[in-house]
């Protein structure tokens, strides 16, 4: 049976619809708009959600092009309601993504903004200048866009100035859609210019969304809250649709509805439960929502009959370097809690809608605010003490605690004070018990534990640890005489030194000491030297290692020298 292409990648809804791609159909937001009639409509989602899709969707049925987009909707729901059908074609609209300003430098950023003008306006040219409508002194402002010589307090207001060329060619209100407002926000938050750019941004739509004449209505998307006294003092026409309001909730991702319906179309409802584990779990206002950017290429990898097909895909294409540095930058009680997540618990705190990246240093409760509306957590409950609220949160899906864990553990490898790492390698290489445990509390005290995985963690653990030093290999779980070791560290050219360490994990710390002795005879009883001999290796030293939490013991089984 032939299945539609997935669009996976495919953010223009013109592009979907001519080339036949699988459509979740989302047009009733078309309808909800209209009836909502606000001025400016903010729509904060994680990245990866839909936002881009459905605001070309927008495009492409609101604005007034010479030859009719109108066929694009045939059979799609909005089309039951001639009513709103009648809105479509019928107005000029504005629409700038500000993805691309993720630059290194505010001269950059600024630059690439002056070419999202230069191109918008490029667009409009011949439309407006064939209606004559402008006098000489706005055609040479107008061109001056498109130049790229325009004065940098001109691009202030460059939306604002469009719009109204457009209403006087038009002669109707301009709808204006704004994409991923806050990439340049996050990204400058992170190379050190948020403030430039915060004003950037404050000064090029104030004069488009809020004293403009112009306006029909306006659609923002990001990933959160565009706070009044940072970006819009003053504005008192917009409306936040963040992920905690049910209005507008079934637009961006996939519902459970919706998922069914993928799922038959491609003959894999087998997977609906292994779907739902990896990428379920979201929840905007009441609706319960599927990660589409992940969903989608799970399927394809159903379809191509790949080895492994759920993967945690949203954290190959969404930056997490913001969580990884709220967690380095974390107290220790931030650091329990995200323990506490990893394994399972819920995180009892209070939520600020308001949160924004140059807010984030301010409170270091506001880690939660951010993880929550970006992607990184989910709301299961809530209680209201007098005139605060607080939420019970947890990790979403297995995929999100894929990558907190994967955060963790690379923590370990970019973080590290490279001597105390060295010394753990010499304490293992020469067997030194006392030493070897005394650093790995250490490390254990300070970094971030998730214990849900028991032993599987602690070997991670360690080999991160003992990995990418110049001279050294690291060989995990091989077979070796009787049995598989759990880990083994050998000099790669001169063959003088190995070792062997075997794991163990206990609930009671009493039991640690007995499990270090147990590790010690399993390597002996099971001949893990077996390989090391083979390799001719003279000096093999053997550690049995034991876990309890955020403690440790070490037993040395000595150092096994051999001649050959």
């Amino acid at each position: 049976m032939k299945h539609k292409p997935l669009p996976i990648g495919v953010e223009d809804f013109k592009r979907l619809v001519d080339n036949g791609y699988y459509f979740v159909d989302k047009t009733l937001m078309i309808k909800e708009l209209l009836e909502n009639k606000e001025t400016v409509n903010l729509f904060t989602r994680p990245r990866r959600f839909g936002k881009t899709l459905n605001m070309s969707m927008l495009q492409r049925f609101f604005e007034a092009t010479e030859k009719s987009n109108a066929y694009l909707f045939d059979g799609l729901k909005i089309a039951a309601y001639p009513e709103y059908m009648a809105y479509q074609g019928q107005y000029p609209v504005i629409s700038i993504s500000l993805k691309s300003m993720k630059q290194k430098n505010f001269t950059l950023a600024f630059e690439t903004y002056k070419y999202l003008i230069k191109s918008e306006y490029s667009r409009h040219k011949d439309f407006i200048f064939s209606k004559n409508v402008l006098d000489e002194e706005e055609k040479a402002r107008f061109l001056s866009f498109i130049q790229v010589d325009a004065t940098e307090t001109m691009y202030n207001q460059a939306i604002g100035f469009l719009s109204n060329c457009l209403k006087k060619a038009y002669q109707q209100n301009v709808i204006i859609l704004i994409d991923e407002y806050d990439v340049p926000l996050e990204n400058a938050y992170h190379e050190g210019f948020y403030d430039d750019m915060t004003n950037l941004i404050r000064s090029c739509f104030e004069s488009a969304l809020k004293t403009n004449p112009s306006l029909e209505f306006a659609v923002l998307t990001g990933c959160l809250r565009v706070s009044r006294e940072s970006i819009f003092t003053g504005l008192n026409n917009l409306k936040t649709y963040s992920i905690t309001k049910n209005k507008f909730s079934q637009y961006f991702g996939f519902t459970q509805e919706e998922m069914k319906e993928i799922l038959q179309a491609f003959s894999l409802e087998q997977y609906a439960g292994t779907i739902a584990k990896w990428y379920d779990g979201y929840r905007f206002g009441l609706t319960e929502i599927y990660n589409p950017w992940s969903v989608l290429n799970c399927i394809d990898s159903y379809l191509q009959n790949d080895m492994v097909a759920c993967e945690p895909y949203w954290s190959n294409t969404s930056s997490n370097r913001i969580v990884k540095r709220l967690i380095e930058e974390s107290n220790e009680r931030t650091k329990s809690m995200v323990e506490e997540l990893i394994n399972g618990t819920p995180i009892h705190t209070q939520i600020f809608e308001d949160v924004t990246y140059g807010t984030i240093d301010v409170n270091q409760d506001y880690i939660w605010s951010f993880l929550l509306f970006t992607g990184y957590l989910k709301i299961i409950s809530c209680e209201t003490i007098g005139n605060e609220t607080y939420y019970d949160m947890v990790i979403p899906n297995v995929e999100i605690k894929s990558i907190y864990k994967n955060t963790i553990r690379s923590w370990f490898i970019d973080h590290v004070n490279r001597d105390s790492r060295t010394d753990i390698l010499e304490s293992v290489i020469h067997a030194d018990a006392e030493k070897l445990e005394d650093l790995l509390c250490t490390w254990l005290t300070n970094t971030i534990s998730c214990f849900d995985e028991q032993e599987n963690y602690y070997h991670g653990f360690v080999t991160g640890l003992v990995s990418g030093f110049n001279g050294y290999m690291v060989v995990s779980n091989r077979e070796s005489g009787n049995g598989r070791f759990d880990l083994v560290v050998k000099q790669r050219s001169r063959w003088h030194h190995a070792a062997i360490l075997e794991f163990k994990v206990v609930e009671k710390y009493n039991q640690m000491t007995k499990a270090c002795e147990d590790a010690l005879k399993q390597i002996e009883e099971k001949d893990y030297e077996a390989s090391l001999r083979d390799e001719q290796y003279e000096n093999i030293a053997k550690l049995g290692i034991c876990f309890c939490q955020k403690r440790c013991r070490v037993k040395s089984g000595g150092v096994d020298h051999f001649e050959y």
